[in-house]
């Protein structure tokens, strides 16, 4: 009989449980699969007794998960318990150095340690997968590792936290503003304990720096995303965007230019009709661009129990089958660490600010933008019954380094009542 492959799983949250719930429920599909039989031989987490809506009968128990990764009777520690440091980290690195491959869904601890952790697997001759770390059960990973491994990839892309999608697209739906829809994807458990992790960007900036090390061949670097959040964006940004032909997004892109690696994490305006624009709720959406496959669209579920523990186990099965892929797609050796280069690829930008309604102050914003070289495509003033008048302008394609002049000087024109909101079009 083929020797199993046996699991030690770490983290009995809704990941975990739904990696259990998959082995016990289809044990031969995964078997034939995988050519091998997929067991669990024990299992870690905070509390024992808590009822988990799943069995875990015949399964060993570890308190400690450092315990668990050093088990003789386990050949891959699944690590599914979050976080960058702590326990998460140190049993990732009892695992390796025990000789075990690693499958983990944590995007901060890779986000931070990855490249150290690559160098450490590859000299121990493990591998580390992290496809369900990334965007759900959408199989991003493998698509840049595996399928466009002939490309040169010029632009990764997309909507990567579904949280965030949820709130903007409810926000445009129901028009509602931020802080209401907010409380409300809270009390629905939608939000992470620290719930700047989802708004201001941090989680789906975490996931971005882990796709541009495997799509261009780099070290993680996540000190050098650009990250803004969408707690700014109001209500009526969203109905503003959506007659002028836009949508909303949070939306992370990362490319590499002739200055270096751009990658930013920011609000941005897609054209309402492209796949970007039309994608609802908490769905993810990743695009692809390479050299000789062109756009990749890959869109699906960017979280939840079933397709996070889907993506787990697509990585075991690889494993069972023996695909020992370099973490980052190649040789940690080979990786170099990329020059951090801002965008300065031209782009529109949407303006929204409150103008003091006093003569000479419109005047006054467009010789302001005029002498950093920021050219108004459209601009609207909106009725009013305040002493502040809310004004939109569309500016045509610009660098970023002028409209930062532009808005610094913008600042210093003493008619504005509040820093003005700027967003920028992308080009999709």
């Amino acid at each position: 009989m083929t020797h199993p492959l046996r699991l030690g799983i770490a983290g009995l949250g809704t990941v975990g449980v739904g990696v259990v719930s998959i082995i016990r429920r289809k044990t031969a599909l995964l078997s034939a699969r995988a050519g091998r039989p997929i067991t669990i031989s024990a299992v870690s987490a905070r509390s024992r007794n808590k009822d988990r809506g799943v069995s875990l009968d015949g399964y060993a128990w570890e308190d400690d998960p450092v315990a668990l990764a050093r088990r003789d009777d386990v050949d891959v520690f699944v690590e599914l318990m979050g976080g960058s440091d702590g326990p998460a980290k140190a049993a990732t690195e009892a695992a390796l150095a025990a000789g075990k491959d690693v499958v983990t869904a944590n995007k901060a601890m890779l986000a931070i340690h990855g490249h150290t952790l690559a160098e450490r697997a590859e000299a121990e001759g493990r591998v580390i997968r992290f496809e369900a770390a990334i965007a759900g059960g959408i199989p991003v990973v493998k698509a840049l590792s595996e399928g466009l491994a002939g490309n040169s990839v010029t632009r990764v892309m997309g909507v990567m936290n579904g949280v965030c999608n949820y709130i903007l697209t409810r926000m445009e739906s129901a028009g509602l503003p931020y802080a209401e829809v907010f409380g409300e994807a809270d009390r629905l458990g939608y939000l992470e304990a620290d719930p700047t992790l989802d708004v201001g960007g941090i989680d789906a900036g975490h996931k971005l720096a882990l796709l541009a090390a495997v799509a261009f061949g780099v070290r993680v670097g996540f000190d050098d995303v650009e990250l803004e959040g969408i707690d700014r964006i109001s209500v009526e940004d969203i109905g503003q965007a959506r007659d002028l032909g836009y949508r909303i997004k949070l939306l992370g892109v990362a490319q590499m230019t002739a200055r270096g690696l751009e990658q930013r994490m920011s609000p941005c305006l897609v054209p309402a009709g492209s796949p970007l624009g039309q994608l609802e709720g908490a769905t993810n959406m990743t695009v692809l661009e390479g050299d000789a496959a062109g756009q990749i669209v890959l869109r699906g579920a960017g979280a939840g129990q079933g397709p996070t523990a889907s993506a787990v186990m697509a990585d075991v099965i690889d494993i069972a089958r023996g695909c020992r892929i370099p973490v980052f797609g190649q040789p940690a050796a080979t990786l170099k660490r990329a020059q951090p280069a801002k965008s300065v690829a031209p782009a529109a930008y949407y303006l929204r600010m409150a103008l003091q309604d006093r003569p000479g102050a419109l005047a006054r914003i467009a010789t302001v933008l005029g002498e950093a070289g920021v050219s108004i495509d459209r601009m609207r003033q909106y009725g009013h019954d305040t002493p502040t008048a809310p004004v939109l302008i569309i500016t045509h394609e610009t660098t970023r380094d002028a409209l930062d002049r532009a808005l610094d000087g913008l600042g210093r024109t003493g008619v504005l009542e509040n820093d003005p909101v700027a967003i920028r079009i992308e080009n999709v």
